[in-house]
């Protein structure tokens, strides 16, 4: 008697706890590259009442000289348990923002950021230059990594320059700085960053001018990072959109767009959560019947008490 009660009081527990990451769920369906979660159960450690039995032995290829068949033992449960609440990384639809800063990852992979000596991870693009020219998430002043071409670095001196040719540095993460209107030399000539543009690799193209004779230049400046990881679901969630390397997720596995498994980069975009409403209200309905049931099974067993009580007093 007293284990219906106990068992329906794990039920209780897990259905709220769905619950809670249902409403998590709905309210960031939103938000900005979230990704949805999912809680499943698993069925704690039964009380044994009986063993197993096996047949009696028969004869040799005659199953039917057996004097007794097996039995089945008989477990009673005692209640569930919160198996999991898994992450589910599957791509989020597009939003257009028409912001050049904006950016959406089209397939596989994460954004690299950085504040102070730690390394976080995101699918939310939600990007923009500082004051120093820096690119980094608005939301929390993150800086976005990239890799280095060449020794391009900050415009405030006339040494910098660029290679005749690209010389990505693919071993170590940088910082992204676009500052306009500085001055660099290329090929030995002074000229000013006009603009810039970001195309599907990732890769920072500046615009540069040569006041003098308003010749213009294009030079690669940077290349974005993105990270992938065996184990997606299986990151650390530290809010802010931002994800950390786990136990369970693998190394991240660090390269460039549109190489290996990593998808492409659409800017002027920005990923979406992937909440389905209406399987959140589905399960929503799934699991407010599963509370109603565990709390049923409560006033049935209390019922039943009572009138093993009432026997007492009859």
């Amino acid at each position: 008697m007293m284990r219906s009660l106990y068992s329906a009081i794990t039920g209780l527990r897990n259905h709220q706890t769905a619950m809670d990451v249902i409403g998590n769920n709905i309210a960031n369906v939103n938000t900005s590259g979230y990704k949805r979660e999912r809680a499943s159960f698993a069925t704690m450690l039964g009380q044994a009442s009986q063993g197993a039995s096996a047949p009696s032995l028969a004869t040799a290829g005659n199953p039917s000289t057996a004097t007794i068949g097996g039995t089945n033992g008989i477990t009673i449960g005692l209640g569930s348990v919160l198996g999991s609440v898994d992450k589910i990384m599957t791509q989020g639809s597009s939003s257009y923002t028409g912001k050049s800063t904006d950016m959406m990852i089209q397939g596989e992979g994460m954004f690299v950021v950085e504040i102070g000596p730690n390394t976080y991870y995101t699918r939310t693009g939600n990007f923009d230059l500082d004051e120093n020219g820096m690119l980094v998430d608005t939301n929390t002043g993150a800086k976005v990594q990239g890799y280095l071409n060449g020794d391009y670095a900050l415009a405030d001196n006339t040494n910098d320059h660029f290679p005749s040719t690209t010389d990505y540095d693919m071993t170590t993460l940088s910082d992204i700085i676009i500052q306009q209107g500085e001055t660099y030399q290329i090929g030995g000539t002074d000229y000013t960053l006009e603009s810039y543009g970001i195309d599907s690799k990732g890769v920072v193209t500046g615009v540069f001018t040569d006041a003098a004779t308003g010749n213009s230049v294009s030079r690669e400046m940077f290349k974005l990072a993105l990270a992938t990881f065996n184990n997606e679901g299986g990151l650390n969630y530290e809010g802010n959109n931002f994800y950390t390397q786990s136990n369970n997720s693998g190394d991240a596995e660090l390269g460039v767009a549109g190489s290996g498994d990593k998808g492409d980069i659409m800017t002027s975009y920005l990923e979406m959560s992937n909440v389905d409403l209406s399987q959140e209200f589905t399960d929503m309905i799934v699991t407010q019947r599963g509370f109603q049931a565990n709390s049923r099974v409560i006033t049935v067993s209390d019922t039943l008490l009572e009138e093993l009580i009432n026997l007492k007093r009859s």
